[in-house]
């Protein structure tokens, strides 16, 4: 089955341009040419994936994701000119699972939609096999099946990203992670160095789950070496 793409781009050559490479490589895609568009198509379609502009008319990128957010996990690949290091926290501090900048690689950017949808894939499946799973730590609920973590009963809306680091962690009590493992484990691709995704994630995350996200307890820093889950 061909996975479902909605591409949300006001630039007419560029959603052409994405759209004819991506068709050739076998996905089947929607176009939207502002965000109106775009959040009417999420809202009657089902889609596998997001590609969505920064600055577009009616409604922008941030605000399309913010809608996307409330109702779905789905991944977002946020396709921008805007790339400052601000643009990317925000972006992904909203809920972005990845970014890249604009001029691309056509090459590129089909690698990480299909990494995207394939680490969304694999979570869909593994969540059919397994058992209701529920695991707590400290004042920290995870109900690892449905996608779910409380702090002293009150939800917290972590991204799909968040989730899945924090998964990585508690499952793996004892190991410490590399900037480049966590790359791997969670965007499951190659590590290119782009320390930032990673920085913007953990800080987010941290920001949620620790009482003081600058002395964090959960997930601690071994500094020149990575990432462990605290002992409690």
């Amino acid at each position: 089955m061909e996975n479902r793409i909605l591409l949300i781009e006001d630039d007419i050559a560029i959603s052409e341009m994405v759209e004819n490479y991506l068709r050739k490589e076998g996905f089947n895609i929607s176009t939207a040419f502002n965000g109106e568009e775009g959040v009417s198509k999420f809202l009657n379609n089902s889609f596998d994936l997001i590609i969505l502009d920064i600055m577009m008319p009616k409604l922008d990128g941030m605000e399309v994701m913010k809608i996307v957010r409330e109702r779905s996990l789905i991944p977002i690949l946020i396709m921008s000119a805007k790339d400052s290091d601000v643009d990317k926290a925000v972006g992904l501090g909203l809920g972005a699972d990845d970014y890249i900048a604009k001029p691309f690689s056509m090459v590129e950017l089909s690698a990480r939609i299909k990494a995207a949808i394939r680490r969304a894939n694999q979570y869909s499946k593994s969540d059919k096999k397994e058992e209701v799973k529920i695991i707590k730590v400290n004042d920290l609920t995870i109900d690892l099946e449905n996608y779910l973590v409380t702090k002293k009963g009150v939800n917290l809306q972590l991204t799909s990203k968040e989730f899945d680091i924090l998964k990585l962690f508690i499952s793996n009590p004892n190991r410490v992670f590399t900037k480049a493992q966590i790359y791997s484990f969670i965007w499951n691709d190659d590590y290119f160095g782009d320390e930032n995704v990673i920085n913007v994630h953990m800080r987010r995350l941290r920001e949620k789950i620790e009482d003081k996200p600058s002395e964090p307890k959960y997930i601690k820093t071994l500094w020149g070496i990575g990432y462990k889950l605290g002992e409690f």
